[in-house]
């Protein structure tokens, strides 16, 4: 990404996901360019996190992503480099919409959480900013 990234945390919204409720237990659908504003073409998810320990620690350039707490809870730290807050998620039923350019942490893990991520592409290395110098260079 050439220059200035222009995300505010403020575009990281949280999104209700459909939930269907049945006797013998619910269900959440989640469809790529209908529940989410974006083609889903990976998914992944964190699971056994130590307690103590977090996760993520970085921005991306161009990959939308939908993070939603399976299981349990944690928190999102976000930052655009001039603004921070933590969103916590604790309902498989909402996921938090991710856009470029935020750098973000997860932290606070319930035991047993399971942290589910739709993302917009497959990995690629080269989308990932690493270190937080770099993004406030990027910020």
């Amino acid at each position: 990404m050439e220059g200035k990234m222009k995300s505010s945390v403020y575009d990281c919204v949280i999104i209700p996901l459909n939930k269907i409720h049945n006797r013998a237990g619910n269900i959440t659908i989640v469809e790529g360019n209908k529940h989410v504003p974006f083609d889903v073409k990976r998914i992944y998810y964190l699971y056994d996190v130590p307690g103590g320990e977090d996760r993520g620690g970085h921005a991306h350039k161009e990959l939308k992503q939908l993070i939603v707490a399976a299981s349990g809870s944690f928190d999102v730290l976000l930052d655009d480099g001039i603004n921070k807050k933590i969103v916590r998620l604790n309902r498989p039923d909402y996921g938090l919409l991710m856009v470029p350019g935020i750098w973000r942490e997860l932290l606070e893990f319930s035991s047993g959480a399971i942290c589910l991520v739709l993302a917009s592409d497959i990995y690629t290395e080269s989308d990932y900013i690493r270190t937080y110098n770099h993004f406030k260079e990027l910020s």
